[in-house]
């Protein structure tokens, strides 16, 4: 059987930078959890930062420019969060490549999970186009990524 990565808070846990979720209610994943199939994660939260925690966004890129650390994950305070957001994907790659996961469902609009829109780096509530630290590395290794509002497009694909 085949297993899924998905961001543990679209499961209903509480670990996003506010310290709530955001529970996704899908029969596709219900019927998933109850199969196993699902392997949860939060970079952020696997890499040691707490719940709830500052905001944070990516400034001067994406995650791949973080990665290659060519830009920055910064939080509203103004501290340097890249390298736990790093370590945190890192970690999420780890967890992939122990059970052979070939597909990932990760919270869209994360500095570390987003897969097709981040945060700009200014903290005023705008997004542009690219991929969080975890996405983008994910991405770099063959996973392919996707975010919540594609469920059923992974269900198609599996």
């Amino acid at each position: 059987m085949e297993k899924l990565l998905i961001s543990a808070c679209l499961l209903g846990q509480p670990v996003r930078y506010d310290g709530r979720a955001k529970t996704q209610q899908s029969d596709i994943l219900a019927r998933w959890r109850k199969e196993g199939r699902l392997v949860t994660v939060c970079p952020e939260v696997q890499a040691g930062l707490a719940t709830p925690r500052a905001p944070a966004e990516i400034e001067g890129g994406g995650g791949a420019e973080v990665l290659a650390r060519e830009a920055r994950v910064m939080t509203r305070d103004g501290e340097d969060v890249s390298m736990a957001f790093r370590y945190g994907a890192d970690l999420a790659l780890a967890l992939c490549r122990r059970h052979r996961i070939r597909f990932a469902i990760l919270t869209e609009g994360s500095p570390s999970c987003g897969s097709q829109r981040i945060y700009d780096g200014r903290f005023d509530g705008h997004t542009v186009a690219g991929m969080g630290v975890t996405s983008a590395l994910l991405t770099q290794h063959g996973i392919r990524v996707f975010n919540q509002q594609e469920i059923a497009r992974v269900a198609a694909l599996l």
